[in-house]
């Protein structure tokens, strides 16, 4: 049987967005109840930041969540080419959540693969990952055709260069074992590769995430049914 990511179809992206938090809360509320913590991995991306907005005003107990990244772009700390800018911004720096449960990507380290190594000796399961799509298919930083698409058994990689800057970011192995995966998808340019991950074509790299646990909260733009 060939499973397909559930749909959520909102009227605008602020709509999805605020969706979209509310999954996350409700998921991480749920990994909170059963096991006294949570371990939540946030994308970047240029429509995040009303995700973050909607998510400060949910209910969320963030004195027990732990915040890791999907992929982040190796540039200083603080550029605005780097997802931890946002994250730390709109999110981390506005909730009660305890700097030691914040860990972002090693990727001003001088050896970034043995640096992704260690880091990824300590990646936990997640109990909930956000993601998003590009207008290449793309999800976390896995870029069309790349081989990283096959990795399994190394958590954390680096890649690219992809679209001008080497990347770090967690494997397929990764989100094959995360409980749910979240998806934020909005705007026109965005129909297109989200036709194609729902329809399971392989060549996009957003189609290895498992749509069994996969939700999709997306607006009417970029659904294309």
């Amino acid at each position: 049987m060939v499973h397909a990511p559930r749909v959520v179809v909102h009227g605008d992206e602020f709509a999805a967005a605020e969706g979209a938090a509310r999954e996350i809360a409700a998921l991480v509320r749920t990994a909170c109840e059963r096991r006294g913590v949570a371990y939540v991995a946030f994308s970047g991306g240029d429509r995040i930041t009303p995700m973050f907005h909607a998510l400060r005003s949910e209910d969320v107990p963030w004195n027990r969540v732990h915040v890791y990244q999907v992929d982040e772009r190796v540039a200083p700390d603080g550029h605005r080419d780097r997802n931890a800018t946002t994250l730390q911004a709109e999110l981390i720096e506005k909730v009660a959540l305890p700097p030691t449960n914040v860990h972002l990507l090693p990727v001003t380290e001088p050896d970034l693969d043995a640096a992704a190594a260690a880091f990824g000796a300590r990646v936990p399961r997640f109990d909930v990952m956000h993601m998003g799509i590009g207008e290449d298919g793309h999800t976390a930083s896995w870029p069309p055709g790349d081989p990283v698409i096959e990795v399994r058994h190394q958590p954390i990689a680096v890649v690219g260069p992809f679209n001008g800057r080497l990347r770090m970011t967690v494997t397929p192995g990764v989100v094959a074992h995360a409980h749910d995966i979240v998806f934020l998808v909005t705007g026109a340019s965005k129909r297109d590769p989200l036709a194609k991950v729902l329809a399971g074509d392989p060549a996009v790299p957003a189609s290895h995430v498992p749509a069994d646990r996969t939700v999709v909260h997306c607006d009417r733009d970029a659904y294309p049914g």
